[in-house]
């Protein structure tokens, strides 16, 4: 497509005395030689919200691009070294207007500038796919915590939304994401993240093609922190937690895990969330009424969550004498209701826990359980590698 409205410069023509009438009217203006072609029409509705807006010349250079929508935004562009071309840095918002206007200037010095308008497609929330990021915006967490992304909708695409998925740590820190399904890909460095670390994580996929129709709907940006290394160390075997802070053992705490039949889980586990009183109601576990394993507990104090399928630390006063002897619990990892208190006034969430001596493995779902994957596998699970 050329657009031809130009602008030249005249030089006024002086005309003798005495001259024939018809050679006093005015020159006409020479024509611009130089071609510009945008990849768009003009007025051209419904255009893709991935479509890369490019402008092109002929026969002269560009001198300026402008892409502006409705509310003045303004698309970041590059001109080539040559002056030939140039290329939209970001897509295209959808259900919006744009004006395109471009100056460029001839090889015979002559000017011509051009300006077009155009709307994008219009789609709905089901063409839309949002990312929820945790951890929260300007949280604070522990050193284990990933980055976790779900999508409300599929990401079939998944090179391309990893490409504009961004995190940068200070101190720098290796890591890498790994996709979990179409709607939810986690990251972790390589080891825990450095104590007192401040995150930021960027997600630009705003109008990036998902697959299947599908796109991006918003870009995110997050930044949060870490505070100090918390690392439990749990041994089924000896009955004792370690608790260490910032590489230092602070404390030592009697413990019970789970008996014959509802062993705890050995691995890395991280805590996901915390609870001053928690209900804890054994048909959450299949143990229904009538079986002689039931219970329903109120109220169970300092409860903080290790994974979805109910391993929690707590507060259990009613095996204190067990506690540093045997494994009576179901599953749960007991002390104390001191000891609870302690460890769940210091905890946040993304705090580590390391349990060992139980023939029971943690598994990657059950909970946030990253690091029991080697980092080269998990590596392995981006769609970059």
């Amino acid at each position: 497509m050329l657009l031809t409205t130009a602008t030249a410069v005249l030089t006024p023509v002086l005309a003798a005395c005495g001259a024939d009438p018809a050679s006093k009217e005015p020159k006409k203006p020479a024509e611009p030689t130089v071609q510009i072609t945008p990849n768009v029409e003009n007025e051209a509705t419904g255009v893709a919200v991935d479509k890369v807006v490019k402008v092109d010349v002929a026969k002269g250079r560009l001198d300026e691009v402008m892409l502006t929508g409705a509310k003045g935004t303004k698309v970041r562009g590059t001109i080539t070294e040559d002056g030939l071309s140039w290329s939209a840095g970001e897509v295209l918002e959808p259900t919006a207007s744009y004006t395109l206007a471009v100056t460029a200037t001839g090889d015979d010095g002559l000017q011509k500038k051009s300006q077009i308008t155009f709307s994008t497609e219009d789609l709905g929330l089901d063409r839309q796919t949002y990312p929820s990021i945790a951890p929260l915006n300007g949280e604070t967490v522990g050193v284990g915590m990933p980055i976790i992304v779900t999508y409300d909708l599929p990401v079939k695409n998944k090179a391309a939304f990893e490409k504009k998925m961004l995190v940068e740590s200070t101190p720098e820190q290796e890591g890498s994401w790994y996709w979990v399904s179409d709607k939810e890909v986690h990251y972790r460095p390589r080891t825990y993240w450095q104590a007192n670390s401040t995150i930021n994580v960027k997600l630009n996929i705003n109008s990036v093609p998902a697959g299947g129709g599908i796109f991006g709907q918003k870009n995110r940006e997050i930044t949060f922190k870490t505070g100090d290394a918390h690392i439990y160390r749990a041994n089924a075997q000896t009955h004792q937690m370690d608790v260490f802070k910032n590489g230092q053992k602070i404390k030592t705490i009697p413990i019970t895990t789970g008996k014959e039949g509802f062993i705890t889980r050995s691995g890395v586990k991280v805590i996901i969330e915390k609870f001053k009183r928690k209900t804890m109601n054994s048909e959450t576990i299949g143990i229904n009424e009538g079986d002689r394993e039931y219970y329903n507990m109120e109220g169970v104090k300092w409860a903080m969550r290790l994974t979805f399928s109910g391993e929690f630390i707590h507060g259990a006063p009613w095996s204190v004498a067990q506690q540093g002897n045997a494994n009576v619990s179901h599953g749960c990892t007991g002390m104390s209701d001191e000891n609870a208190k302690f460890l769940y006034d210091m905890t946040r969430r993304g705090d580590v826990v390391e349990t060992v001596g139980t023939n029971r493995e943690m598994t990657f779902s059950n909970g946030w359980g990253d690091w029991n994957t080697p980092y080269e596998e998990y590596r392995a699970g981006s769609a970059l590698a």
